[in-house]
């Protein structure tokens, strides 16, 4: 994150992956699935979008969004390669907790 957040230091767990952003079933996350999967990222390449997220918080530009007890959340947005060669502009939101630690990942929606 170019604001001075720890960007090389984000985490982009497995579970927030796999079980919101790529399950089809879940509530919420199976329209972030469906979007993310006309360009290829599915349960199986979760490890593809993880690395991209990263990368994504390492060099993107950073926006600070609204604060709460939990931390303070940043948006950044940019483009994430699908698996099939296609691109997706996304807006990716991370929360920097409040007790410290790593910026984790909060969600991904279309930008």
């Amino acid at each position: 994150m170019s604001d001075g957040t720890h960007g090389s230091s984000a985490r982009s767990g497995l579970a927030k992956v796999r079980d919101y952003l790529l399950s089809k079933s879940h509530p919420i996350g199976r329209f972030k699935a469906d979007f993310l999967a006309r360009v290829g990222f599915e349960v199986g390449t979760w490890g593809d979008l993880v690395s991209q997220l990263r990368e994504l918080a390492v060099r993107g530009d950073a926006i600070r969004g609204e604060a709460s007890e939990y931390g303070e959340k940043y948006m950044i947005s940019g483009i994430l390669k699908g698996p099939q060669g296609l691109s997706l502009e996304v807006t990716t939101v991370w929360l920097v907790p409040a007790s410290g630690g790593a910026p984790r990942l909060v969600t991904v929606y279309p930008r």
